[in-house]
């Protein structure tokens, strides 16, 4: 099973010029070690709004030069906010594409299992009218990163990894809207 930060190395390889929205704790701290871009938005501290943040940045850049809007999501922050997959699905946007890293657990507070246990996110998202592409080893999100990429979506990449958090990930200790402004001048850049 493909381990977190092989999905982020692969995510960041796959999207050097367009907008990446990552969920809080680990992930956001564990793609900023991968490497740390003016494209990459790092929502500390808001745990189950990347989605929606995501959703709200890709309507907004419909007409623009930006030809995806990737959110990195878990499947705890997701269950946080059932209902931005929801919304997702249902305002449609084109540029969107979810990428759901599933590891069934809380891995930022000791692995405390979630619902993904029992719960198929896929599944939700499909009946939610997201476009599902399973990815569960790095050949498979590759691919669909980069199919994602060349048809339309809104997409949802549902893919399970391992729930270690790599050790000793340097913190994020970014000033949130000294980072915001940051993302911000990027994308008006394009714009």
């Amino acid at each position: 099973m493909m381990k977190r930060i092989e999905a982020l190395e692969t995510i960041v390889r796959r999207t050097p010029d367009v907008p990446v929205v990552a969920t809080c704790a680990a992930t956001s701290r564990e793609l900023a070690n991968v490497e740390d871009r003016d494209n990459h938005l790092y929502l500390l501290d808001a745990m189950g709004l990347a989605v929606s943040v995501g959703t709200g940045l890709a309507l907004a850049v419909e007409d623009g030069p930006v030809d995806r809007v990737y959110v990195v999501e878990g499947d705890g922050s997701l269950l946080m906010n059932l209902n931005a997959a929801a919304t997702a699905g249902y305002l449609a946007p084109e540029k969107l594409v979810i990428v759901l890293l599933d590891n069934a657990v809380y891995a930022s507070t000791g692995a405390i299992p979630t619902q993904a246990t029992k719960l198929d996110l896929g599944a939700i998202a499909e009946a939610a009218g997201l476009r599902v592409i399973r990815a569960d080893d790095l050949e498979s999100l590759d691919a669909a990163l980069e199919r994602s990429r060349a048809e339309a979506g809104p997409w949802f990449i549902h893919s399970r990894i391992s729930p270690e958090n790599i050790p000793n990930a340097k913190l994020l200790l970014i000033d949130p809207v000294v980072h915001g402004n940051r993302f911000q001048r990027w994308l008006t850049d394009r714009v």
